[in-house]
């Protein structure tokens, strides 16, 4: 257990951003199901649409430092290939 206030203080901190960060993270996660429930259905436009939004979710997200720069990168680059692919089909 704590005893200064500094540390006090820190552990509340620690808790709000832990609560910022787990929600930064489960919105990428809703918004890469939206992406592949349209990419399931062969909807091809609204798959567009919905990696734009990931783009955005995940770019703010690095910005913040929730997860690291490159691996947001490595995301979308890996979401664009699964678009790609199926426009390609």
């Amino acid at each position: 257990m704590a005893h200064s206030s500094s540390a006090k203080k820190r552990i509340r901190q620690n808790i709000k951003h832990r609560l910022h960060n787990r929600w930064r993270k489960s919105a990428v996660k809703e918004s890469i199901h939206a992406f592949e429930g349209a990419l399931a259905g062969g909807q091809g436009d609204q798959a567009a649409e919905h990696l734009k939004e990931v783009y955005k979710r995940l770019d703010k997200t690095a910005a913040k430092g929730t997860i690291h720069k490159k691996a947001a990168a490595r995301k979308k680059s890996r979401l664009a290939k699964r678009l790609n692919k199926i426009a390609v089909d």
